[in-house]
């Protein structure tokens, strides 16, 4: 099916060939005022200005909306989330309002190894279809491509579990989806003072099987103090590697211990979370081809301190924005608040945060051929807006739900 949008108010992200932006770049934001948007079946055909239409669009489609005031950006590109999982943790988020740490919380059985007890009492198919609703609600949102990991499991039998139903999502469902294998997410109890015995079952049990059904893009591990130390993470990322699993890393969260070096000596995709980030980190960060992946939501929930993305935009870093949702740290996939948020508590520019929800979340997602742009022979994802005043508003109203519908696949759902 043809579908013409016309009278757009503005046309946002709108790209005849697409980069890795970094530093000053991020703050270029080309868009187009009064613009149209051709969708043929499931791809961008055609866009300009209303007054280029008829040279560009010689024969008008019959299926023809007109969207007036309204503006359209591409979908949101979430490249750093946990949407497969058993159970809330609401408990422990009162824990933590009555003044409990996450030692305590841990003590209580409770943090991750608490998420990974529901899980293995959970089946696929409960685990799917918790999932599903998660992400039907996540494509309400904007949300056109999405990154899930595993890291729930931490047994052979949990790890696979979520993998097949992440890879089940894919099959079922009209989003981009990539897999992560995040079996070093933390140590079982069975494992706490054997690291080496958990690290061996990852590489000797559960790499083989992820690689021979296919159920894994990338691969990461949780580098902090207490968890996976630099070396461990080498160790694991290299196993993955002869796998054709790419590193992206949870580094520099709490601390600053080599971990982000490590990565980037590892070629990793991404370095996610960096709340913690010395002059040194910035720097080298800028210095290679790594994207740095920031979740300010999760920073929000934790009370921590945000990450230094203005620092690190101005030395030079590539950034994209993620939601991490998961059930302990950060219990949403709204992209529209990290957007907000990313402004309102981390100084980005309007334009920067978007760049990086749509165009760098696709690099992170190495789909920057098919997402995170209006760009002709992409996919036609895009989010169509209530009528806006401007740009600006749609961090500025961050309490608001300015969606007013969801195109995927060149249909609005």
């Amino acid at each position: 099916m043809t579908t013409l949008l016309i009278n757009i108010k503005l046309l946002v992200q709108v790209r005849e060939h697409t980069a890795l932006l970094k530093g000053e770049a991020l703050a270029e934001l080309p868009c187009i005022e009064d613009a149209f948007l051709l969708i043929e079946d499931d791809l961008i055909a055609a866009y300009g200005h209303m007054y280029e239409l008829e040279l560009k669009v010689p024969f008008l489609p019959k299926n023809i909306i007109d969207v007036t005031g309204k503006m359209i950006l591409p979908t949101w590109c979430d490249s750093h989330t946990h949407l497969v999982f058993a159970g809330s943790r609401e408990a422990e988020f009162v824990d933590k309002i009555k003044g409990l740490s996450y030692a305590d919380i841990a003590a209580k059985g409770g943090g991750i190894l608490n998420s990974a007890r529901l899980l293995n009492e959970a089946t696929e198919d409960e685990l799917f279809h918790m999932a599903w609703q998660r992400l039907t609600e996540a494509t309400k949102l904007g949300t056109g491509a999405i990154e899930i990991k595993s890291g729930y499991g931490l047994t052979v039998e949990g790890e696979l579990k979520m993998l097949r139903v992440i890879k089940r999502l894919k099959q079922q469902s009209g989003l981009l989806i990539k897999s992560t294998f995040l079996g070093a997410h933390a140590y079982p109890a069975q494992y706490r003072d054997d690291h080496a015995g958990y690290i061996n079952s990852i590489i000797e049990d559960m790499l083989p099987v992820i690689a021979a059904e296919k159920l894994a893009d990338y691969m990461d591990v949780f580098c902090e103090t207490g968890f996976f130390s630099p070396e461990e993470m080498e160790i694991i990322c290299t196993a993955g590697l002869q796998y054709g699993l790419k590193p992206k890393l949870h580094v520099n969260q709490l601390n600053s211990i080599g971990g982000l070096q490590k990565a980037i000596q590892l070629n990793a995709l991404t370095v996610d979370h960096l709340e913690t980030m010395t002059a040194e980190d910035i720097q080298a960060l800028a210095a290679s081809g790594t994207i740095g992946t920031l979740l300010p939501t999760a920073a929000f929930f934790l009370r921590m301190p945000y990450q230094p993305a203005r620092q690190m935009i101005d030395a030079g870093c590539a950034l994209a924005l993620a939601s991490d949702c998961n059930p302990g740290s950060s219990p949403s996939f709204n992209m529209n608040f990290v957007v907000a948020l990313s402004c309102i508590q981390m100084k980005l520019l309007p334009e920067e945060a978007i760049n990086a929800a749509t165009l760098n979340g696709a690099f992170a997602m190495e789909i920057e051929q098919e997402a995170g742009s209006i760009t002709i022979g992409k996919k036609a994802n895009c989010i169509l807006t209530k009528p806006v005043p401007s740009l600006a508003y749609l961090p500025y109203a961050f309490g608001t739900n300015l969606i007013d519908k969801v195109m995927l696949n060149g249909t609005f759902i």
